[in-house]
């Protein structure tokens, strides 16, 4: 193959290249004008959010006791001053 066989050859490679490049960014570009890159961010924020409180639901039903028991040490921690108060007493003598 001659030099100027070569040079036609990687001509049509590089239109061929550049013809792909302008056809990915026309497709980007039609994307892009349907739908902001911040709503898609929104889409798929709310997706993995769908898809994290359903393997939550499953789980949770799946260990109905081990939530109770979790539910229950919960109320007991918010509830542990006013439950210490009563089991200590009060020490001042009421007048």
């Amino acid at each position: 193959m001659s030099a100027r066989e070569r040079l036609l050859a990687n001509r049509h490679l590089r239109d061929a290249a550049r013809a792909v490049v302008e056809g990915d960014i026309a497709n980007l570009r039609a994307d892009l004008s349907a739908k902001s890159i911040s709503e898609r961010a929104l889409d798929r924020i709310a997706e993995g959010a769908s898809e994290v409180y359903e393997e939550a639901v499953e789980v949770a039903s799946d260990n109905k006791g081990a939530l109770a028991a979790i539910v229950a040490a919960l109320v007991l921690w918010f509830a542990r001053n006013p439950i210490l108060e009563t089991l200590r007493g009060d020490d001042e003598p009421a007048d």
